[in-house]
């Protein structure tokens, strides 16, 4: 008898916690607007240092590729990348003219000389092939790259990190996988780049504690949001520009966990997504997720999930103005 009023006693307890989730989840939905745009958001500096305005991800596409680079506090990191970067779209538009292409800097609100280094490029290769856009705040990873994605202008979008931790020729499979499920739903797909198959010398690298964060979080990921994506983090994502505005329209989380929200809203629209694997190096002077970031992943995975289910969050298209 003490075995079964424990047991219903801890099912009370999962059931209130769950309801207590599911309130906090719905009332804390509300808060999330992100979707704002400074005033001083809008302009991008052209290579003679005048303000032009941003285009916007609903125009027609002017060019075959964008490349979003979301940077905070980059300023050493962000040249290795933007060199190896520039130097192979610059070969790839020798050997095709009409290949044309656009990187966007978007500088997440940093703290040191980020926007600086991003326009020595916008002076080099002009403000039509490089633009750099500076929040005025921190938004997170997410943020930033769902603001650079909002002012591109291509018709494939590639999100890249500016470690520059996956090689950048590496491009060339993920089109490849996004050629892979042609013909495109409403000329819908996206191709993620992976390090799963490098995932067991990374663990080798890693601590316990590390370790086991790593495998909770993937189980979350799995139960709770995305079921056919084994790395759903990974900064290297090539999207077509239908994809870019369904999903992106719809995105709420600005941190660590947009990725999984990313994924998820693709997976409601049934987009076809493609997983190949990449070349990937660890880089000095990576940021790790701190302890706390897991946690906090950890919860948004809940949340996503609950304010999906319970109608907090819509599946509706959502405008940055």
């Amino acid at each position: 008898m003490d075995l079964l009023w424990l047991f219903e006693g801890l099912a009370s307890l999962a059931v209130a916690g769950l309801v207590l989730a599911v309130v906090i989840a719905h009332i804390s939905a509300s808060k999330l607007h992100g979707l704002h745009r400074h005033e001083e958001e809008k302009f991008f500096l052209n290579d003679e240092d005048k303000k032009e305005s941003l285009p916007s991800l609903h125009d027609h596409p002017t060019r075959e590729l964008s490349v979003v680079v979301p940077s905070y506090n980059e300023e050493e990191r962000l040249p290795s990348m933007m060199n190896e970067a520039l130097d192979y779209l610059e070969k790839r538009q020798k050997q095709d003219p009409t290949f044309t292409y656009e990187v966007i800097v978007v500088d997440d609100g940093s703290k040191d000389q980020t926007t600086k280094v991003a326009l020595k490029y916008t002076k080099k290769y002009g403000s039509d092939k490089v633009r750099v856009l500076t929040l005025v705040k921190n938004r997170g990873k997410g943020g930033a790259v769902r603001m650079g994605v909002f002012s591109s202008r291509g018709k494939k979008i590639l999100m890249a990190d500016a470690d520059g931790a996956t090689k950048f020729e590496d491009i060339e499979k993920v089109e490849k996988g996004l050629e892979s499920l042609q013909p495109w739903p409403e000329q819908m797909a996206i191709a993620c780049g992976s390090r799963a198959h490098l995932e067991k010398d990374s663990i080798a690298q890693r601590s316990y504690l590390r370790t086991l964060l790593m495998y909770g979080f993937h189980f979350l990921v799995w139960f709770l949001c995305v079921k056919e994506i084994r790395d759903t983090q990974c900064g290297f994502k090539l999207l077509t520009r239908e994809a870019a505005s369904r999903t992106f329209s719809a995105l709420h989380i600005e941190r660590w966990a947009f990725d999984v929200e990313l994924l998820y809203i693709a997976q409601c629209f049934k987009i076809p997504i493609a997983e190949v694997a990449v070349n990937w190096t660890e880089i000095e002077g990576s940021k790790l997720v701190p302890f706390w970031s897991w946690l906090q992943m950890g919860r948004d995975l809940l949340f996503i999930r609950l304010r999906y289910l319970t109608g907090a969050w819509q599946l509706g298209s959502r405008k940055i103005n």
